[in-house]
């Protein structure tokens, strides 16, 4: 049985010591799709939760899903998580990724049923800017993530999917090809898995090390602040992203995703799915 989606208040101050992250400072400007953190309005996720006290609701939403875990059997070992996704410039700021982070969980976007059905669903976490405009002022780098919940469950996870978005030419695609996927991250062997099963799908992968504003190596990214201390990474051109849905806006996505979008879930699924089957996966 799976915990119900919980209120962020409800479980803040006991995760509140999860939080070990200095709040890094920067100063950000407007923008789509940043790689790093020249000109953030916001330092870190508590500065900007600080300075906008009545805004979750009305400038941004928070949504996660810790998936429930229980052993009382003295017989029996049972399953464990291992992997959670995140999104966390999901919303207007970074279209589609807030979509592809509940597909790549195992929920349907628009519904949140089980997807596939009969498939694993992994813990995921994900911040989404939902002003009228003026959304890329609550861009706040993967480096300065500090939010209290993301941090924990990145924590007690031996591996994080993090999903980001970028323009062709920041992701350095050909000319032509402007559908690209960056993957990168501190994980050498899920950067791998994640090649391998984006190139079989079809997809243009290119390799998060030629390009140092999106790789992802970052040991305060916190996509690598997981248990084992590394994690992966994904950067997808517009082009790409606009390619996954019918209607490209935050509010249209999920209702519109195609075959496009499912194929790129399915194989970063079947890349965390090979990822967990790897010796250092296991909890003795």
């Amino acid at each position: 049985m799976e915990t119900p989606h919980a209120s962020r208040r409800s479980v803040l101050s006991v995760l509140a010591a999860a939080s070990a992250a200095p709040l890094l400072s920067a100063s950000w400007g407007a923008g789509v799709a940043r790689a790093a953190a020249n000109g953030d309005t916001y330092r870190s996720s508590t500065d900007l939760y600080t300075r906008l006290p009545n805004g979750e609701g009305t400038d941004y939403a928070r949504r996660y899903k810790r998936h429930a875990m229980s052993d009382n059997s003295t017989a029996q070992k049972y399953s464990y998580n291992r992997t959670m996704v995140m999104a966390m410039h999901g919303g207007a700021i970074e279209v589609g990724t807030s979509d592809l982070c509940l597909g790549v969980a195992g929920y349907h976007p628009a519904t949140l049923a089980a997807t596939p059905a009969d498939g694993p669903a992994y813990d995921y976490w994900m911040f989404e800017a939902i002003r009228p405009s003026n959304n890329s002022e609550l861009h706040v780098t993967a480096k300065h993530c500090n939010d209290h919940v993301a941090l924990s469950m990145a924590a007690s996870n031996f591996n994080a999917l993090s999903l980001h978005g970028c323009t062709a030419a920041t992701a350095g695609a050909p000319a032509g090809r402007p559908e690209a996927v960056v993957v990168g991250g501190r994980n050498a062997t899920f950067k791998r898995y994640l090649t391998e099963e984006l190139t079989g799908a079809g997809f243009q992968t290119i390799d998060g090390a030629s390009n140092p504003a999106l790789d992802g190596e970052s040991p305060d990214n916190i996509c690598n602040r997981t248990m084992l201390g590394k994690g992966g990474q994904l950067e997808l051109t517009t082009e790409l992203r606009k390619s996954m849905f019918g209607t490209f806006t935050r509010t249209g996505c999920a209702a519109s995703t195609n075959q496009i979008f499912w194929s790129f879930t399915a194989a970063c699924r079947a890349a965390i799915a090979r990822l967990e089957a790897g010796p250092d996966q296991v909890i003795l």
